[in-house]
C-alpha cells in the first residue's frame, strides 16, 4: 500500500494558531471537523483563506484539514492562510517566489498591546480632573 503524502505546518496570526494538514485531493477544506463555508460564513474570510491557492494556481488540487484555536474569526482566517502558504511551499518549492512576493510567507507580527497600570486600557487613560 502506497503511503499518502501529507504536509503538516503551523500558521499564526494575533492570538490564533492553525495546525494545517495539506494533501493532494479535490479541494475540500475541513476546519475543526466542520465544513469551510460553515466555519467562515464571511466571504472576505473565505477569499483570504483561498488566496494562496489562487496565487500558486492550485485551486482544487489539495485537500486541507486544519485545527484552529485562539483569537477571533479574522485572526483564525489569517493563521489558516499562513499555514496553507507554508504547506504549499513545502509541497512545491517553485511556489515560494510568488507567495513571498504577495507577502503570505511573512508572519504578521501585529498583536494586541498590553494594558498598562494606572490606565483603563493600553492607551486610554482615566478622566483627568484639574480640580
Amino acid at each position: 500500500m502506497e503511503k499518502m503524502v501529507e504536509y503538516v505546518t503551523v500558521g499564526r496570526r494575533k492570538e490564533s494558531v492553525a495546525r494545517v494538514r495539506l494533501r493532494p485531493g479535490t479541494g475540500k477544506l475541513k476546519l475543526n471537523k466542520r465544513d469551510f463555508e460553515d466555519y467562515f460564513p464571511r466571504e472576505t474570510h473565505r477569499i483570504m483563506v483561498l488566496s494562496p491557492f489562487n496565487i500558486s494556481g492550485t485551486i482544487g488540487k489539495f485537500d486541507v484539514v486544519a485545527t484552529l484555536s485562539g483569537g477571533g474569526s479574522t485572526g483564525q482566517a489569517g493563521a489558516l492562510k499562513h499555514g496553507i502558504t507554508r504547506a504549499l511551499v513545502e509541497a512545491d518549492e517553485s511556489f515560494k517566489m510568488a507567495l513571498k512576493k504577495a507577502g503570505f510567507l511573512t508572519r504578521d507580527p501585529r498583536a494586541k498591546e498590553r494594558k498598562k497600570y494606572g490606565q483603563k486600557r493600553a492607551r486610554k487613560q482615566f478622566q483627568f480632573s484639574k480640580r
